[in-house]
C-alpha cells in the first residue's frame, strides 16, 4: 500500500487518497490508439485508473509515428493497440489492460460495462456508433478531433451526435502538439468525471489558433435526443 501511494504522491496531494483510491474501480475504454489514443494512454494509463480496455485494427505505419507519441521506428507494422498496452505496463503495475485488435463494430458485440467510453477515431459514422452504442448502456462518451491547428471536445451524456453530418471532407494535415492538447483536454474530462468532479457536460468546445496566432474557445450547446429532454 505505501509503494502505491508513493506512486500517486503527487496526484493523491492534489485530490487525496479517498478519490485516488475511487479510480482504482474504474473501468474505461480507449476507441481508437492512434494520435488522440496515444496522448490518452500516456494521460489516462498512469492516473490510476483501474482498468482500461484499448480498440484498435490498424498496425503502425511511418507516417504515424510524429504525431503518436507512444510509439517509436522499433514499432513498424505492429499493431497500435498491442503496443501502446506494452508501454503502459512498463510504466504503471497497478494497470490492468485488454487489448482488442478489432474495429469498432466487431468490438461493440462484447458484453462490457464501462464507466466512460473515450473515442479517439478519425471517422464520423464510427463515432455515430459510439453514440449509439453508449446510449444503449447508458454511459457517456467523450468524442474529440483535432485537424490542422484546430480540435473539438465533448463530453456526451443526454444530447446526441447526431448533429453531425457525415461528409466526404478531406482532411488538412495534422501536427503533434494540436493532437496532445485536444487529447489533455479529453483526459481532463474523464479523470474529473472519474473523480467525481464538476464536468461541462453536452457543450462542444471547440478550440482553434487565428490568423494572428491567438488560441479561441467556442462553446456550442448540444441538441437533445429526439424524444428526451436533457435534466
Amino acid at each position: 500500500m505505501m509503494e502505491y501511494r508513493a506512486y500517486f504522491h503527487r496526484q493523491i496531494e492534489l485530490w487525496g487518497r479517498q478519490r485516488q483510491e475511487r479510480l482504482r474501480c474504474k473501468r474505461i475504454a480507449v476507441i481508437g490508439c492512434g494520435g488522440l489514443g496515444s496522448t490518452l494512454a500516456m494521460a489516462l494509463g498512469c492516473s490510476g485508473i483501474g482498468e482500461i480496455d484499448l480498440v484498435d485494427f490498424d498496425n503502425i505505419s511511418l507516417h504515424n509515428i510524429h504525431r503518436q507519441i507512444v510509439f517509436t521506428l522499433d514499432d513498424l507494422k505492429r499493431n497500435k493497440a498491442l503496443v501502446t498496452a506494452d508501454l503502459l505496463k512498463k510504466k504503471n503495475p497497478y494497470l490492468e489492460t485488454r487489448v482488442f485488435e478489432s474495429d469498432f463494430e466487431e468490438f461493440s458485440r462484447i458484453e462490457t460495462k464501462y464507466d466512460l467510453i473515450l473515442d479517439a477515431t478519425d471517422n464520423l459514422p464510427v463515432r455515430a456508433e459510439i453514440d449509439r452504442w453508449a446510449k444503449e448502456r447508458e454511459t457517456p462518451w467523450i468524442y474529440a478531433s483535432v485537424e490542422a491547428f484546430n480540435g473539438q471536445v465533448c463530453f456526451f451524456d443526454k444530447s446526441s451526435f447526431q448533429a453531425f453530418a457525415a461528409s466526404s471532407h478531406e482532411p488538412a494535415g495534422i501536427a503533434a502538439p494540436i493532437v496532445m492538447q485536444i487529447g489533455s483536454i479529453q483526459a481532463n474530462m474523464a479523470l474529473r468525471y472519474l473523480l467525481g468532479l464538476p464536468v461541462e457536460r453536452d457543450i462542444l468546445h471547440y478550440i482553434y489558433y487565428s490568423e494572428d496566432g491567438e488560441l479561441n474557445i467556442r462553446k456550442f450547446t448540444m441538441p437533445e435526443i429526439e424524444g428526451e429532454e436533457c435534466e
